[in-house]
């Protein structure tokens, strides 16, 4: 059986973070097609983990692309090449919210909008936190607040709207599964 496959991809825009451009492709019937793609340099996020799971923290920051804040796990780009994603997770939930994870555990990876952009994020479980400096990185993060949330109001923030953030809806109902055994951590790569 055939199969779709990319033909090339002439680049269009570069921008500091992100490049698109325009790909050629071939169905398996051989038509050729164009669609238009993000690159994106793919990204962590994590949440840590407070009270042996009966609680979380999380931030509230303004996001440009939607012009409003968000209720989120903490999260950044894999922006220094060769980095490890549970190096770079454990890094941003230090600068974020100044907490140090004894332990990370790997709940998934997942493509955030594959129908456009090839952005690969990596999500995380911060275990036994410690206190530690942070070290705000953006315009953004230097006025975002950090919230203490009770996993029991998890639920109703997701489904009231409250939390509308893909990867904190994904991460937060995955570590609620994994802290009452119902969901095994990924084994980091």
């Amino acid at each position: 059986m055939s199969r779709f496959h990319k033909l090339g991809e002439r680049e269009v825009w570069r921008g500091s973070v992100v490049w698109a451009g325009v790909g050629r492709h071939v169905a398996p019937d051989g038509t050729e097609f164009e669609r238009d793609v993000v690159h994106h340099p793919g990204a962590v996020s994590v949440v840590p983990v407070l009270d042996g799971g009966g609680a979380v923290l999380l931030v509230r920051q303004y996001r440009s692309a939607v012009d409003r804040d968000l209720l989120e796990i903490p999260a950044g780009k894999r922006d220094v090449d060769g980095e490890a994603p549970d190096v770079t997770a454990g890094r941003e939930l230090e600068e974020e919210v100044g907490m140090r994870a004894g332990r990370l555990e790997k709940l998934a990876e997942f493509y955030n909008s594959p129908g456009f952009c090839d952005e690969r994020s990596h999500v995380f479980m911060g275990l036994d936190l410690a206190p530690c400096d942070t070290s705000f990185q953006g315009v953004e993060e230097r006025h975002m607040t950090i919230e203490r949330v009770s996993m029991a109001d998890i639920p109703a923030l997701i489904s009231s709207g409250a939390i509308v953030d893909a990867k904190t809806i994904i991460g937060l109902c995955l570590a609620r599964q994994a802290l009452t055994g119902g969901l095994s951590p990924l084994p980091s790569k």
